[in-house]
């Protein structure tokens, strides 16, 4: 009750019309060196380098887990995995066990926290944090959702609207157009009221599909026609952004849930997605917010996935849970100057034991 009220008073003192929209796009088996600014040259990403030139980059941005649903959990909760024991994949086609793998319901999410905080919050795309009764994401804050609640490669392949099968087989091949068509009308629904918006795009994680308004039109493959699409969607978002007038209001972080997999790049570095190695944990993280953050800024102090949690709270002027770790830090200071990092170490897990330990020096 407590922590209810505390949000609640600060949401009334900061005022609706000043409080930032947050879009959080989460890419899935993103690797390091998956975008022209980071190194790209096989195919084209230009929406992606416009946002990266027009706000800020991290160059030594990092998962907590080189796989999906760890990462994801890290992202809603601001904490390691293991503290919550999501240090595995739901899965509906792997089994009992796997089958019943979800965030544990003590978890306070991210959109709990914004939707107190006088938020709308959405969600459209992958959630892979359980897809059991109780566990979806309607049913862990958020107002609405759209998307395959794992990964398009799981069976049943199944598009939920809210908690009700829209879809079945999917026609994986308009998904992120479907997503992306979703996410603009969710922005034009709620322009006038601050929301959060959390878009967790299908590509390109296998099986990789590409609409035909971009098969073909890469010249690197499927791969690369997938990864035109999803910056195409990106493009479209911000165009959004910029006709509802909110370009300036609205803080829009982009990154991807772990390292490449096969067709993708980690950009030179060591391993990839369910590695060890530097490949599985580095990923991109590009940051816009005219006004706020400069444009061209980069940083090369080490971050985490869970920061993005913090990071949000604190640009939304909401407070975090007072009766738990929370291991993000606010790293709004790194997009925006020569801030350090807020971290000594950053570990990285493999499954349920500690794999990794990055320090500054290394």
């Amino acid at each position: 009750m407590i922590f209810r009220l505390l949000l609640t008073t600060c949401a009334v003192a900061l005022g609706a019309a000043e409080r930032p929209n947050v879009l959080v796009i989460l890419a899935d088996d993103l690797g390091y060196g998956g975008l022209g600014c980071y190194g790209q040259t096989r195919y084209q990403t230009p929406h992606l380098d416009r946002m990266a030139a027009e706000g800020a980059k991290l160059t030594h941005f990092n998962c907590p887990a080189p796989f999906c649903a760890p990462t994801r959990a890290a992202l809603m909760t601001g904490r390691y995995p293991i503290r919550c024991g999501m240090t595995q994949n739901p899965a509906p086609d792997g089994g009992p066990a796997a089958d019943a793998v979800a965030l544990p319901k003590s978890e306070i999410t991210l959109p709990q926290i914004m939707k107190s905080a006088g938020y709308a919050t959405g969600m459209v795309g992958k959630w892979h944090l359980g897809h059991k009764a109780g566990a979806l994401p309607t049913e862990r804050g958020f107002d609405e959702y759209y998307g395959i609640p794992y990964s398009n490669d799981m069976r049943p392949v199944q598009v939920l609207d809210g908690t009700q099968v829209v879809e079945h087989p999917v026609v994986q091949a308009t998904l992120t157009r479907r997503y992306t068509e979703r996410a603009l009308g969710y922005m034009e629904r709620n322009r006038h009221k601050p929301f959060l918006l959390y878009l967790a795009q299908a590509m390109p994680h296998k099986p990789l599909a590409a609409s035909e308004a971009f098969y073909k039109k890469s010249g690197a493959g499927l791969y690369g026609d997938a990864m035109m699409e999803l910056d195409w969607s990106v493009g479209q978002v911000l165009a959004k952004l910029k006709e509802l007038g909110l370009d300036e209001k609205t803080l829009v972080l982009f990154t991807s849930d772990n390292g490449a997999t096969f067709g993708g790049s980690t950009g030179g570095l060591r391993g990839m997605k369910g590695s060890s190695y530097e490949g599985g944990y580095r990923v991109p993280m590009v940051a816009r917010w005219p006004g706020h953050i400069p444009a061209g800024h980069v940083s090369a102090q080490p971050a985490v996935m869970m920061d993005l949690f913090a990071t949000v709270l604190s640009v939304a002027d909401a407070a975090p849970p007072q009766d738990r770790v929370i291991d993000g830090r606010n790293i709004l200071p790194l997009f925006t100057g020569d801030a350090k990092s807020p971290h000594e170490v950053i570990f990285g897990q493999g499954g349920a034991k500690l794999a990794t330990v990055r320090d500054a020096r290394w």
